[in-house]
């Protein structure tokens, strides 16, 4: 998601801070222990996500899960003689505020990477500038399938537009595609009003779950936009029950889509779907007619990985006062696979960190493959993450239950 706006769905790493929803950034929390004195040199990793406003609950989840990554490569000595510090900086989930933080990771010179941000319309922001500079940017969150094919995509033409940016998040194209065939084949949805909230996540989410809806013999019986600052929906839900529609799916994020979905709930009784955008613990939170909607999500839950079972260990054992949230695993990855490249441009030089340690760490980027908190982790000739597992979830009793997993390719 949290692609550009998103998905949603919508995640840099800053060097220090990151994630969604719920609270303000402390940073007193947010610096990774281990000592740079006995030689050791500092490697600051930067970390770009929402620390503050509507989407700080997810954003918190990424900057916490990029600090334990720094903060376990550290203990483990992972790459010798390299002590690695996570900057976090908070863009308010604002394309402008990002594009200023990536200036701030460019000046420091220690910062040889960038995990982050969770939308994909903060991430269009920032491309540009850490393409120009060099500095490898690898998102959690971001699905925007722009981000990494180009805007000509859709047409078969796809170009890379900026070889620094990777990420750990399958693309709107996938995610899409597969809520659509999970509505029209699991759900025995067959007739769906589409709502966007006219940013670049949930407008190419939307578009993605149309195309591949309407090839399945699905019917699309009226659409519309939404502003994501809304919070009064009579207008839509008006037409929502005129249409005759079985579901609503929603291209957007939880702050907007979860009054939609209870006010949709007080005039007629149809779930909503929407995206990673979506899959939130305060989307319940904040909808008491939550019951029976649906999201998917990147991944596999990270709680039925057994490759995960460490992380949710340490995680807890580290004391976060915020949950690791949607993408806490993917960040984790995230964060690894920039400590990855560092370690292989350190055993490429003798064993020091290089003097063009940001050009060495884009060249090694290519050549990372580990397996991760996620599962295996590696990118394609994209930038692309090789792992295109999704998952669909029902709010069920008060909580997200996953129903399906798999590793899906339109």
């Amino acid at each position: 998601m949290r692609h550009r706006s998103l998905l949603i769905l919508t995640t840099v790493l800053t060097t220090g801070a990151l994630t969604l929803t719920a609270c303000g950034s402390r940073d007193d929390d947010n610096k990774s222990d281990g000592n740079s004195g006995s030689g050791n040199q500092t490697v600051v990793i930067g970390l770009d996500a929402p620390l503050t406003g509507d989407l700080s609950a997810l954003g918190l989840g990424i900057k916490n899960s990029a600090d334990l990554a720094a903060k376990t490569a550290n203990k483990e000595k992972t790459v010798p003689g390299i002590t690695f510090e996570i900057q976090p900086l908070d863009d308010q989930a604002q394309p402008s505020v990002g594009q200023q933080n990536a200036t701030k990771f460019i000046d420091n010179k220690k910062v040889v990477g960038v995990v982050g941000p969770l939308n994909s319309g903060v991430s269009q922001s920032m491309q540009k500038p850490l393409n120009d500079a060099g500095l490898t940017q690898v998102s959690p969150a971001n699905t925007g399938t722009e981000l990494t094919q180009g805007d000509n995509w859709k047409t078969g033409d796809k170009k890379r537009p900026f070889k620094t940016y990777f990420r750990t998040a399958t693309t709107d194209q996938i995610q899409g595609a597969f809520a659509a065939k999970y509505l029209y084949n699991n759900a025995k949805v067959k007739q769906v009003y589409l709502i966007d909230d006219q940013k670049p996540y949930g407008a190419g989410l939307a578009a993605s779950f149309k195309a591949t809806f309407t090839d399945l013999g699905g019917k699309i019986v009226g659409s519309d936009h939404v502003n994501p600052e809304d919070r009064d929906f009579n207008a839509v839900v008006t037409k929502v029950k005129k249409s005759g529609a079985k579901a609503v799916y929603y291209g957007g994020e939880y702050p907007a889509g979860a009054p939609l979905s209870q006010q949709l709930k007080d005039s007629v009784q149809i779930p909503l779907m929407g995206g990673d955008g979506m899959y939130s613990a305060d989307f319940i939170k904040l909808n008491k007619k939550a019951q029976g909607d649906i999201a998917t999500s990147v991944g596999k839950p990270v709680e039925e990985l057994d490759s995960a079972k460490k992380f949710i260990e340490d995680y807890k054992t580290a004391g976060y006062k915020d949950a690791y949230e949607a993408y806490g695993g993917g960040t984790y990855d995230a964060t690894w696979s920039i400590i990855e490249a560092v370690k292989l441009a350190v055993a490429e030089n003798d064993g020091k960190l290089p003097d063009d340690a940001r050009a060495k760490v884009l060249d090694a980027m290519s050549k990372v493959k580990f397996d991760g908190v996620t599962g295996p982790v590696s990118f394609d000739e994209y930038g692309d993450t090789t792992n295109t597992m999704m998952t669909a979830y029902q709010v069920d009793g008060g909580k997200w239950a996953s129903k399906l997993s798999e590793a899906y390719k339109p």
